[in-house]
């Protein structure tokens, strides 16, 4: 049994129309589910990922207008890192970067930028076995499209707090610079960086948890192994398109290990994900008081289907 690397990572905006213009037209991925937070149902939970909401693709945002910047420091995510094809993806970014008013730097093999709230990407190209998880849009060529998560980057002053939890309880590997949960079919990096001295303040433009990937039937058996390694795990958690477990690792971050399924098809079309506000059995009796106190937000292939 092991991890078959991220499943989904979770920032934080305060402006919601702003981060689906930039992630679905600018980074070219797409909204596969429009929700609620389930815990808090005043607010967006967005979902974007590759054309079919795979998981290790999925990049979702909790959305909270007004809420101030944040900083990212000790115990948190700093930077989400993606896998393109080629380095002649980093030329493509970095222009289409400009073009939308976005700088975008090369450094040491990859290039690195941050979306208007300031949450940190950096683009990598590597040699893994994995299948490319690539979402279709008519401005992005598929040979420079993102092809989902790489890596993690967090703040730790002493990542060896990790290590036991990591080692034994979650099935990681060590590896230079961090740790990588590999499966059959997929693998990802928490990678560790010494934390900067101004402190950590969580706020939009902030990742809230890292999520990594499950199977199916495994919640039970991976919520006691992270038990057992020191972990005060939440129960089991239905969130209907998957199940999570939630607790903090030793350096702070927040962990999540959510399942590979049912998936975002489960209560709507393939073809239409994430052009409607989808809600789970529980709050649906609920849509007329949740749904008037969303942010109106355009549905991006729609509009970019016009143009």
């Amino acid at each position: 049994m092991q991890l078959e690397g991220i499943h989904h990572i979770t920032a934080i905006t305060a402006d919601a129309p702003r981060n689906v213009d930039f992630y679905a037209r600018v980074l070219g991925l797409r909204l596969v589910k429009k929700t609620v937070n389930q815990d808090d149902p005043t607010v967006y939970h967005l979902f974007y990922a590759d054309e079919h909401g795979d998981p290790g693709s999925d990049l979702t945002f909790f959305e909270y207008p007004g809420l101030p910047l944040g900083q990212a420091g000790e115990g948190m995510v700093h930077r989400i890192v993606w896998r393109v094809g080629s380095t002649d993806a980093f030329d493509f970014w970095a222009a289409r970067l400009a073009d939308n008013e976005t700088e975008a730097v090369k450094r040491d093999d990859a290039l690195i930028f941050f979306d208007p709230e300031g949450l940190e990407h950096e683009l990598v190209v590597v040699d893994v076995p994995d299948p490319p998880l690539i979402a279709e849009h008519p401005e992005v060529p598929a040979e420079h499209a993102l092809q989902g998560f790489h890596a993690v980057r967090a703040y730790g002053a002493n990542p060896d707090v990790n290590r036991r939890l990591f080692e034994e309880g979650l099935g990681f590997e060590a590896i230079e610079g961090g740790w990588e949960a590999r499966g059959e079919q997929r693998g990802g990096l928490y990678l560790n960086d010494q934390p900067p001295v101004t402190p950590a303040h969580p706020g939009a433009g902030t990742v809230h948890h890292v999520a990594w990937s499950a199977g199916m039937e495994e919640q039970e058996e991976w919520r006691e192994r992270a038990e057992r390694a020191g972990a005060r795990p939440t129960p089991v958690i239905d969130r209907f398109y998957f199940r999570s477990v939630y607790f903090r690792v030793p350096g702070g971050v927040l962990f999540e290990l959510a399942t590979r399924g049912p998936g975002f098809a489960v209560d709507e079309p393939a073809d239409t994900l994430g052009e409607k506000v989808a809600l789970p059995p529980f709050l649906e009796d609920r849509r007329p008081e949740i749904e008037p106190k969303l942010t109106p937000l355009p549905n991006p292939r729609g509009a970019r289907s016009q143009n």
